[in-house]
C-alpha cells in the first residue's frame, strides 16, 4: 500500500481531546518525549487527565482521519496563578513534524486559555530543545523567567 501523494492528503483537523483520543496520545506521548530532561515532570494518563479534567481544558489533538497526529495539553491556572493559563505539553508525530499543526495547536490552546480569562500563557521548554524555543517564539512567546535545576547526587560529599 503507497502513501498519498501529499497533496490527495485530507487536512489535518483541530478538534477537541475527549477520553477516546487518551491511548494515542499518551503513546504518541511516550514516543516523544525525553522526561529525564527534566525529573520535576513525567509524562503519564494522570498529566494527561490533570489537564482534560481541570477548570477550563485547553487540550487539542491534530487528526488525520482518525489518527493522532499532534496534541496540545493546557489548562487554567499555573503555581499560585489562578489567572494564567499554563501549555504543558504539546507534540506533534515524527511523520507530521514540519507542517505547521504545532503551530496550529498551539494557537488552539491559547485562544482557549484567553477565551477562559488568561491573563497570560505560561509555558516551559527545556534549554536544549531549540525547536520547542522556536514554535513558542514564532507564536507570540517571549523568554521570562529562567531557573537552573541543581542536582546533588545521593552519597556526593
Amino acid at each position: 500500500m503507497s502513501t498519498p501523494a501529499p497533496s490527495s492528503r485530507p487536512e489535518i483537523a483541530l478538534a477537541p481531546m475527549t477520553a477516546t483520543h487518551l491511548a494515542d496520545v499518551l503513546a504518541l506521548g511516550r514516543q516523544v518525549y525525553d522526561t529525564t530532561v527534566k525529573p520535576y515532570t513525567s509524562w503519564s494518563l494522570s498529566a494527561i487527565a490533570g489537564h482534560m479534567d481541570g477548570e477550563a481544558s485547553a487540550c487539542w489533538v491534530a487528526l488525520d482521519g482518525e489518527r493522532v497526529a499532534g496534541f496540545v495539553l493546557g489548562s487554567m491556572g499555573f503555581d499560585q496563578r489562578a489567572d494564567w493559563g499554563n501549555l504543558e505539553w504539546i507534540a506533534s508525530a515524527p511523520a507530521y513534524q514540519g507542517q505547521g499543526i504545532a503551530s496550529r495547536l498551539v494557537k488552539a490552546c491559547v485562544a482557549s486559555l484567553t477565551e477562559a480569562g488568561a491573563s497570560a500563557v505560561v509555558t516551559d521548554v527545556e534549554s536544549r530543545n531549540t525547536a520547542s524555543a522556536a514554535l513558542m517564539r514564532r507564536n507570540g512567546f517571549e523568554a521570562s523567567v529562567s531557573v537552573t535545576l541543581f542536582v546533588r547526587e545521593a552519597g556526593a560529599s
